[in-house]
């Protein structure tokens, strides 16, 4: 892409600690407590899933790349935040998990596909969590993976014991879980928590590539396909085939199939206008 047809940046979110802006169609959402390695405390979640609700109201927002400022995507939930607390931190840790929890929900239920932009570490049920809510991880090749609960006296949170199981299989999830080893980018990689590794200095360019090439794909077709991929976990392939096939019939009724098919035909790129 020519530097005159990049896409105008518009802010939406300019302060607190997770900024979004608008890059097309897609929308680049960063968490922005890099002294803290990203740590969530609740300010953090709540700006987190204020930013995230304002993409599920925003049609022009076909794709949502989640990234961390600084060093690292996030180190999890805030230990020094939680010590702090004292005799309430029970309460307080209850309350965090519930706004964890609701940002969660609402990246998994978000029409548009979510990348995950990953460097330094990915810890605990905030950021391990959140990479395995992505629809897809673009990470940088000395990245570092850590569920981190155990480790803690704790058990994980963020929805890890089923997104962690989907991705890696339940015997794998069961020693990350218990034994908390810190992965390695390539670790990673061949487990299928992440899609493709980059140098961590090609990390920014080649995730904003990566979702500037989902967000020309069909809105409606690639959010029913996140749907059936979400709710396909439960269901089981008997129950998810009638499904599937609801899904195909209700879509064959919008502009965009027209679109698809007649630019196969055409032998040219389609034109999705999400209608």
């Amino acid at each position: 892409m020519s530097a005159s047809a990049l896409p105008v940046v518009e802010p939406l979110i300019e302060s607190g600690a997770a900024l979004l802006d608008l890059h097309g169609g897609v929308a680049h959402l960063q968490l922005n407590r890099p002294d803290a390695a990203n740590g969530l405390d609740i300010p953090t979640l709540r700006d987190l899933h204020a930013a995230l609700m304002h993409c599920h109201g925003d049609k022009r927002v076909r794709v949502v790349l989640l990234s961390g400022k600084g060093p690292n995507f996030c180190a999890g939930g805030d230990v020094h935040t939680f010590l702090s607390k004292g005799e309430d931190m029970p309460e307080y840790i209850r309350q965090a998990t519930i706004h964890l929890q609701m940002a969660i929900s609402a990246m998994v239920h978000l029409d548009a596909p979510v990348v995950a932009a990953v460097q330094g570490f990915a810890a605990g049920g905030g950021g391990l969590g959140l990479v395995c809510a992505a629809d897809i991880v673009v990470a940088a090749d000395n990245s570092k993976y850590l569920p981190g609960a155990t480790r803690v006296g704790m058990a994980p949170d963020a929805g890890l014991s089923v997104t962690l199981t989907r991705l890696v299989g339940p015997r794998k999830a069961a020693e990350m879980l218990f034994l908390n080893p810190t992965l390695s980018a390539a670790e990673a990689l061949a487990l299928g928590l992440v899609n493709q590794l980059v140098p961590e200095a090609e990390l920014s360019t080649a995730a904003m590539a990566y979702a500037q090439k989902l967000a020309r794909g069909a809105p409606r077709a690639l959010a029913a396909t996140k749907r059936l991929l979400w709710t396909g976990i439960g269901l089981g392939i008997d129950a998810a085939m009638p499904e599937e096939s609801r899904t195909v019939a209700d879509l064959c009724r919008t502009q965009d199939v027209h679109e698809g098919l007649a630019a196969v035909i055409e032998k040219r790129a389609p034109n999705f206008k999400g209608r």
